[in-house]
């Protein structure tokens, strides 16, 4: 039995490093909730959150988790209220684990508090 997502730590992933083969990225989303997979090369996950500073108090939030892991999503906030989540391995133009742990924390994080 593997380890879950939330239990597991980042890695360093080197350049030269391959991407998950899209067949393991999809096994992986399914481990997920509300991510959807970007061109088999990103992660993304959409939120609505309740007003500007709800939204704002999420990225700071997901900000320590992105710090421990040393592994960073991209966050743009639209609309005022639209939070989007990004994850990729830039350093290997792809998704890795990494992403998948990130994503896996960051949810564990939204359907605890918002």
């Amino acid at each position: 039995m593997s380890v879950p997502l939330l239990q597991r730590k980042c890695q360093p992933c080197e350049q030269g490093t391959e991407p998950l083969p899209l067949s393991a990225a999809q096994a992986l989303l399914g481990d997920l909730r509300g991510w959807e997979l970007v061109e088999g090369k990103r992660l993304r996950k959409a939120l609505k959150c309740k007003d500007f500073i709800d939204a704002v108090q999420l990225i700071q939030r997901i900000a320590p988790i992105a710090e421990a892991e040393d592994h960073h999503p991209d966050l743009h906030l639209t609309g005022y209220r639209r939070l989007t989540i990004e994850l990729s391995t830039h350093a290997i133009g792809g998704l890795s684990e990494n992403d998948f742990i990130v994503a896996a924390k960051i949810d564990q994080l939204v359907s605890a508090g918002g």
